[in-house]
């Protein structure tokens, strides 16, 4: 399989302002080696990697993690999208390294709820859908899955990938009002062709991280997107909050497990190759 969520990060040269002691033992560094020892040992034979700051030192440091460990099939980075002349320049210096796959921002973390809306971004975000890059949303609900929908549907020629599932409320209740409004969004996203979603980051506050307690999660998802647009993600480290990587891996395997082999290999595979573009 493909982990098409992965993160990496080295506190030491500053940068990661959403990170400090109160997030535990997330606050060190986490870097390719022992990324790698996690994936081999869970017979993953690439990843995607995903920015964790809104920095081009990120994203250029990740680069760097590709350029020496083969295993890094792509990375998704970030560009200054609410500046399109900024952007265009960056975009044609990174988009010249073969593994530069698609652009996220931390929007969770901006205090403007339609950011996604601004002109100055949606005019960044064509110009990345010229190109044939994707973009990813991370933590969409409750402030931001809204605005994903009408991302997608105003600009269909961009290839959008929800992070997550989208953080759907699960701990307040399979039938509870936050849950309702999370799945008419999510369903309203995913009757989009150019939708995307990845089944990661379901260590959910208040919520055992099981295949029977996530399974309301996977079949929503599995009737909504099929397995051609779902793409299977570990969110290491953030996971190993909940789980070891191997636990977080194995509890979604579970769950595909109930698929035919052909449409396992979408999710473990297929999908983000297509997405991201990969050469394996």
């Amino acid at each position: 399989m493909i982990d098409a969520h992965l993160h990496l990060w080295n506190i030491d040269g500053g940068g990661y302002g959403w990170l400090g002691p109160q997030h535990g033992a997330l606050f060190r560094s986490f870097g390719p080696a022992e990324a790698g020892h996690e994936l081999a040992s869970s017979a993953v034979r690439g990843a995607v990697l995903v920015q964790a700051d809104d920095t081009l030192a990120d994203t250029e440091a990740m680069l760097a993690v590709a350029d020496g460990n083969p295993w890094v099939l792509g990375v998704v980075g970030w560009i200054p999208v609410e500046r399109p002349a900024d952007a265009e320049a960056q975009l044609a210096r990174l988009a010249a390294h073969p593994r530069f796959r698609g652009v996220r921002h931390l929007v969770h973390d901006d205090p403007r709820d339609g950011f996604l809306e601004l002109a100055p971004v949606r005019d960044s975000l064509r110009l990345l859908a010229s190109q044939g890059l994707a973009f990813d949303v991370p933590d969409a609900f409750p402030r931001h899955l809204g605005a994903t929908v009408r991302l997608a549907r105003e600009l269909p020629e961009l290839t959008v990938v929800l992070d997550h599932l989208g953080k759907p409320p699960l701990g307040a209740g399979v039938d509870s009002e936050p849950m309702a409004r999370w799945r008419a969004d999510f369903r309203g996203f995913a009757a989009l062709p150019n939708a995307v979603a990845k089944l990661s980051g379901l260590h959910l506050a208040g919520v055992p991280y099981t295949a029977a307690v996530l399974r309301p999660l996977w079949e929503e998802a599995l009737k909504a997107f099929g397995p051609a647009r779902l793409m299977i993600g570990g969110d290491w480290p953030v996971s190993t909050l909940g789980a070891p990587y191997a636990e977080t891996i194995g509890v979604l395997l579970e769950l595909l497990g109930e698929l035919s082999d052909l449409e396992q290999e979408q999710i473990l595979e297929g999908t983000a190759v297509r997405v991201y573009g990969l050469e394996l």
